[in-house]
């Protein structure tokens, strides 16, 4: 009798990391999905998929955006586990002090937003649902680099090289090369977020701004990532009728 409660708990223990993704893998389709696998619904932007939800279920505004933004997200985060999983096996994924690093910067950026959406109930429930969904993108950029099949070139190598040498003191971080385009993107990205910052009341604006440099200041991003943080943050802070920059995806 013990030595089957022993090689029950070794059957348990063997399932490791990867537990959860396959939970997730046997769990029945969200009827959200409306008859359609996470394959096929990403095929689609975020924006084509909401407006075919809204049209296929004829909800209100508001629940429709909300609901198809999250279905939206869950496929999304499954494509980035299944990334996560798949690079941890093949032994490329991320150090552990680089998994830790980005564990803080997303808490930052989880703060930041906190502070940046309208406060006093007036939160605008679509840029609520939309802001859910935009932060998908940081975790999927994140294990996307250290993948070459789908990293830009260069961007692997650089990636392994910074996470081998951020936790190294005193040792300066691998610089990654711009392009003209990622500088004038760069450079249009923090001017509109410095106007909107200035047009805030002061107690707000040292507010976003001390909450902001958490997220920018004090970790290991590579320059795609850090001018999607920049276009993240306008996408929180402006009014929804102008949305510069939408969910990239």
């Amino acid at each position: 009798m013990q030595k089957i409660s022993v090689a029950v708990l070794l059957l348990l223990g063997s399932r490791g990391p990867h537990a959860a993704l396959c939970a997730q893998r046997a769990q029945p389709a969200d009827a959200d999905r409306l008859g359609l696998g996470c394959a096929q619904i990403l095929e689609m932007s975020s924006t084509e998929w909401i407006t075919y939800f809204g049209a296929k279920t004829k909800l209100d505004a508001s629940s429709s955006v909300r609901r198809a933004s999250a279905t939206y997200g869950k496929c999304y985060q499954r494509r980035t586990d299944s990334l996560a999983a798949s690079l941890e096996r093949s032994g490329r994924g991320p150090s552990r002090a680089a998994r830790a690093d980005f564990a803080q910067f997303e808490a930052a950026l989880r703060d930041f937003t906190a502070k940046a959406l309208p406060v006093g109930g007036s939160v605008d429930a679509r840029k609520e649902a939309l802001a859910a969904l935009y932060e998908r993108q940081f975790g999927y950029e994140f294990y996307r680099q250290y993948d070459p099949k789908i990293a830009k070139p260069g961007e692997a190598q650089r990636s392994a090289a910074a996470s081998l040498g951020e936790s190294a003191q005193g040792q300066t971080k691998p610089s990654t090369p711009h392009s003209a385009s990622d500088t004038d993107e760069m450079t249009k990205a923090k001017n509109r977020f410095g106007e909107l910052l200035a047009a805030l009341p002061d107690d707000r604006l040292h507010e976003l701004h001390a909450a902001f440099g958490e997220v920018i200041g004090l970790h290991a991003l590579s320059s795609a990532m850090r001018l999607a943080v920049y276009r993240y943050a306008i996408f929180l802070l402006e009014p929804s009728d102008e949305d510069s920059y939408p969910p990239p995806f």
